[in-house]
């Protein structure tokens, strides 16, 4: 029988980007660090987080602000 077989299972530690760290069990030699855990994602927290990249929001907004205001006018909602 091999020695190494199963692998090392050890405890590291998970760094997020935003700054929450955890311990956890991992195969995995060191620590590890990520872009993105339960405390930042935008499913986990309710939050939207609209990354804006050259304007792409902006100029979306734009192209369907009239019908958004032609729709809410058919319905009586818009603003007098």
């Amino acid at each position: 029988m091999k020695a190494a077989i199963p692998p090392a299972y050890n405890e590291v530690k998970v760094t997020c980007a935003c700054g929450h760290a955890f311990q956890t069990r991992s195969t995995h030699k060191g620590d590890i660090r990520v872009e993105i855990c339960s405390s930042c994602h935008p499913f986990f927290t309710g939050k939207q987080k609209l990354v804006d990249t050259a304007g792409r929001v902006d100029k979306f907004e734009k192209k369907y602000q009239k019908q958004r205001l032609e729709k809410a006018e058919r319905l009586g909602l818009a603003a007098k």
